[in-house]
């Protein structure tokens, strides 16, 4: 595949993925939501990738936001179509059934800010801001913000967010719990490639059905979320990855998962 604001590099078993448009931030526009798509897709059904990052070019910004230029000029329908479309790329992030690490190195702002919390884990470099501020331009967030904020970080925390549309530095951001980790920003993708690698190792139905137990969980009732986690276990126990993972165990060696 080609891309005009993505770059693609394969490490191992890990791919990162860098939005590319760093004159403006790495603001997203509907044609970097479409690359990001079919690169995100292709991850997906890759099953030598194992986990995937995302990232911004340049040290400023992770994704600043939404591309202005294109929210100002849409009316009522075609609004609604563009949320949709980004809710629906990062609903695929969120469940693509492999770890997505977002290396947040710099704003993470508006659509930045929805597109780090679609992935599974976030880093932060320590000069990392994030926010919602799409209020200030007369707007709310439409790719998932409202939802997953709150479900985050809690309701009152995601409302002052939202209704502030405040800027918060990568250590408030970790208080809050809106991020896993803070690191300091020259150690930044060293830190997030080692992470990414360690979780390559790992079995990778389980860490499928793990993600889906929990992203899933969230939404359902605590019985139900219970009979979820317990149908994923009898399901991870019927793989072969179980079996090298439990005689490895015995047998005081590491194990070489092959997510079967």
């Amino acid at each position: 595949m080609s891309f005009e604001n993505l770059l693609l590099e394969r490490d191992g078993a890990v791919t990162v993925l860098t939005i590319n448009r760093p004159q403006v931030l790495n603001a997203l526009n509907s044609q970097t939501l479409d690359e990001l798509r079919r690169a995100v897709l292709d991850a997906r059904h890759d099953a030598a990738v194992r986990v995937v990052v995302i990232t911004g070019a340049g040290e400023k910004s992770f994704v600043a936001g939404a591309d202005i230029n294109e929210l100002a000029a849409q009316r009522p329908v075609q609004g609604k179509e563009h949320a949709l479309r980004g809710q629906h790329v990062f609903d695929l992030i969120e469940n693509m059934g492999k770890p997505v690490i977002a290396a947040i190195n710099g704003y993470a702002l508006g659509g930045g800010c929805e597109l780090a919390m679609a992935c599974t884990l976030r880093i932060a470099a320590d000069t990392a801001r994030l926010g919602q501020p799409e209020i200030n331009l007369g707007i709310m967030p439409g790719y998932g913000g409202t939802q997953r904020l709150p479900r985050l970080v809690g309701k009152g925390v995601a409302l002052d967010l939202l209704l502030s549309g405040r800027q918060i530095a990568a250590a408030e951001a970790l208080q809050i719990g809106l991020v896993n980790r803070v690191v300091p920003a020259a150690a930044l993708m060293t830190d997030v490639r080692t992470l990414a690698r360690e979780l390559a190792s790992k079995a990778p139905v389980a860490a499928q059905y793990i993600i889906e137990a929990v992203t899933r969980g969230l939404d359902v009732s605590y019985d139900k979320a219970q009979f979820l986690e317990a149908t994923l276990f009898g399901l991870v126990a019927s793989t072969d990855d179980m079996r090298e993972g439990t005689k490895a165990f015995l047998e005081k060696r590491k194990p070489a998962f092959k997510g079967s």
